[in-house]
């Protein structure tokens, strides 16, 4: 190991053990060997080992939402108009609505509560998502119980939002239910299909994927608008863990191929389709195979969709990049090995992030947000950080005990405001200094990330009015 930063610093909750800020993991033949990349870094990051966070971090809002464990996942709107974050809330099954309109005096202005929620088992509220459809805004959040209780097949609530920040003009417009996989939707993703759909992709607890068109679902749609499932393919891989679904996933538009693509995280690694004709799904790519990697957590493209970096949550296990080139080139199918890895803390464990190329946005649990580059893929390295958990280590929800802390991060393009939901700390709002917005084509890439262009369609694709395709 060759150490190029003296960047580091001590435990903050008496660990008894000095960690590396920012770790950078450069992948060989035989191993993946630590790197600490860049001096810019150190010159960057250097502090005190007493500080919170980087010194280009201002924490511009911070809102204790109570707790512990009761906040799960955020999404922010875009749209400057409409400064509203949707934060889900775990067990007591609901979500809060966060206006940033100020972004140093957020203000909760709605708050809505599943009825009997004492009665429900499991987690309930974890993913919100939000999508707008002919001149609406409705809000998604999913649900995830378990039998023995109401709602055992509930996935989804839908919301008509458009009348925010009136709380008396919300609405709940729907429910989407799975009764043939109970359990509901740990995670969903909305996304503007270059064909004008606005579609809704859930996990279930079975071997795929839903995939329902909310445009129909709104109209009425029996089987509530459900248009496609995207399985995960047979491997041995997938045999090997015995579980077949899929935990996460991300979905864009590549410009260069014109392609809808599909990038799934699930049993035995992660898997990219084509999905632009949802009744003739291609698989493109898979990562299985990979030492260490029986489970894809978290999978986020860059822009061009060359390159992955994916999450699988467990202790001591890095953020890893991986190169879908050759298998997107259809020299290889598989690709069985990262190119680089990147990690917050080795003991530790990220969690969610957000891509807005070179940038890594990561929520990683008890080491709050972390920001680093991969502008060169092969060695990422951290640009910014934030402790948002302030507990004890080791006492959260996962079997290994470090799932606590930072839980979900979020980008508001047009001005780069950073927002973070913390399991334990509640609603973090953050300016990065000199990050003032995002824009693909100010990199040299196309101008895709996970903020969707519900007005026009996808950069690159064939322009198709959203009221058009829904009737």
């Amino acid at each position: 190991m060759r150490k190029v930063s003296a960047f580091c610093r001590g435990s903050a909750f008496g660990r008894g053990a000095t960690f590396f800020r920012g770790a950078a993991f450069r992948s060989g033949a035989a191993a993946l060997a630590l790197v600490i990349a860049g001096a810019e870094s150190a010159d960057l990051l250097a502090q005190s080992s007493t500080s919170r966070g980087s010194p280009n971090i201002d924490v511009l809002a911070h809102v204790p939402l109570g707790g512990p464990f009761t906040v799960s996942d955020l999404e922010i709107e875009q749209e400057l108009s409409r400064p509203f974050v949707y934060v889900g809330r775990m067990f007591e099954t609901g979500f809060d609505v966060i206006s940033v309109a100020d972004p140093s005096n957020p203000e909760i202005i709605y708050r809505w509560r599943i009825e009997n929620a004492e009665l429900h088992r499991g987690t309930g509220a974890m993913d919100a998502k939000y999508f707008k459809l002919d001149d609406r805004y409705y809000l998604v959040q999913s649900m995830q119980f378990q039998g023995g209780g109401p709602d055992g097949d509930l996935g989804a609530v839908i919301f008509d939002v458009t009348g925010l920040p009136d709380p008396s003009k919300v609405r709940e417009v729907g429910r989407i239910r799975s009764s043939d996989t109970p359990g509901g939707f740990h995670n969903i993703f909305m996304y503007r299909h270059s064909d004008g759909r606005a579609l809704l992709f859930t996990t279930t607890n079975g071997p795929f994927t839903n995939v329902y068109d909310m445009g129909s679902f709104l109209d009425g749609d029996e089987e509530y608008g459900l248009v496609a499932q995207i399985a995960v393919p047979e491997s041995p891989a997938v045999n090997e863990v015995g579980i077949s679904g899929y935990h996460d996933f991300y979905v864009g538009f590549d410009a260069a191929t014109g392609q809808d693509k599909f990038y799934g995280g699930g049993a035995g690694g992660y898997y990219v389709y084509d999905i632009t004709d949802l009744g003739g799904l291609k698989l493109l790519a898979s990562v299985t195979g990979v030492p260490g990697l029986t489970w894809g957590h978290t999978i986020t493209p860059t822009p061009d969709g060359r390159y992955i970096v994916g999450e699988t949550e467990y202790q001591y296990a890095p953020l890893r990049i991986f190169d879908l080139k050759p298998a997107l080139d259809g020299e290889v199918a598989n690709i069985r090995l990262p190119i680089s890895a990147w990690t917050a803390n080795w003991e530790g464990l990220p969690h969610n992030h957000e891509l807005r190329w070179p940038y890594v946005f990561v929520s990683a649990y008890e080491d709050g947000l972390h920001i680093f580059n991969m502008r060169d893929p092969k060695n990422p390295y951290t640009v910014a950080y934030y402790d948002t958990y302030d507990g004890p280590p080791k006492v959260g929800m996962c079997s290994d005990r470090v799932c606590n802390g930072a839980f979900g991060v979020d980008v508001r393009n047009a001005d780069g405001l950073i927002v973070v939901s913390d399991l334990a700390t509640g609603f973090w709002a953050f300016k990065w200094q000199g990050f003032d917005g995002w824009n693909g084509h100010d990199w040299g890439v196309p101008n895709i990330s996970s903020a969707q262009e519900w007005e026009n369609g996808p950069e690159g694709a064939d322009r198709v009015p959203s009221a058009q395709a829904s009737n």
